[in-house]
């Protein structure tokens, strides 16, 4: 598959282990800002070399659709790589987010 889909596919694969971005910074760094079309080529990956999980709302909340079996799927996944959850059961951006800009992680929080 080329074009949107693996754009995003290949930019989710640079989320390292222990942190985690948004819909909205994924767009963002593929030119676009259509967030919700990257929840839809994220639901529609079949390989599990793509990290999906490491993908979050721009709230730190977990997607309800996470397609490789629910939230608690997810937010097993990212509690095994050290991600830790807020008592309203949501990621800490400012902790654990990761800026695609220059591939360093950032205190930045994406809009």
């Amino acid at each position: 598959m080329t074009g949107f889909f693996q754009q995003i596919y290949i930019i989710t694969s640079k989320i390292p282990k222990g942190k985690v971005s948004t819909y909205g910074a994924i767009a963002r760094a593929v030119g676009s800002h259509d967030a919700r079309r990257v929840g839809h080529a994220l639901h529609a990956n079949k390989s599990n070399l793509v990290p999906c999980h490491r993908v979050v709302f721009s709230s730190g909340s977990l997607a309800p659709g996470y397609a490789f079996g629910g939230p608690d799927t997810q937010k097993k996944k990212l509690i095994a790589e050290g991600i830790d959850f807020t008592p309203e059961g949501k990621v800490d951006l400012r902790k654990f987010f990761f800026q695609f800009g220059d591939l360093k992680h950032s205190e930045d929080i994406p809009d």
